[in-house]
């Protein structure tokens, strides 16, 4: 369940029905919900697909955890590769 005054300032900032903000905000907190593990290994799956080298993929995920808006666990190359590979 979604918090009533986000979905009704949502609505009013955007011009969206109630219904489309409510959508818009379940969909930004379940982007946000996503584990660590699953974020990771998401992330490394699409710059992979782009060409980039694992050890750049690591460096990256390790910065763009940090950088999170819902605080992830701050994590080594060393432990985003683990993530990965097991």
């Amino acid at each position: 369940m979604t918090d009533a005054d986000l979905v009704a300032r949502i609505a009013t900032s955007t011009g969206l029905s109630p219904a489309e903000a409510e959508r818009v905000v379940e969909d930004v907190l379940a982007w946000y919900r996503e584990p660590v593990e699953e974020y990771v290994r998401r992330r490394h799956a699409s710059l992979r697909t782009y060409g980039r080298r694992n050890e750049e993929i690591y460096a990256q995920i390790a910065v763009e955890l940090r950088d999170r808006l819902v605080a992830a666990p701050e994590l080594s190359e060393r432990q985003v590769r683990r993530t990965i590979y097991g």
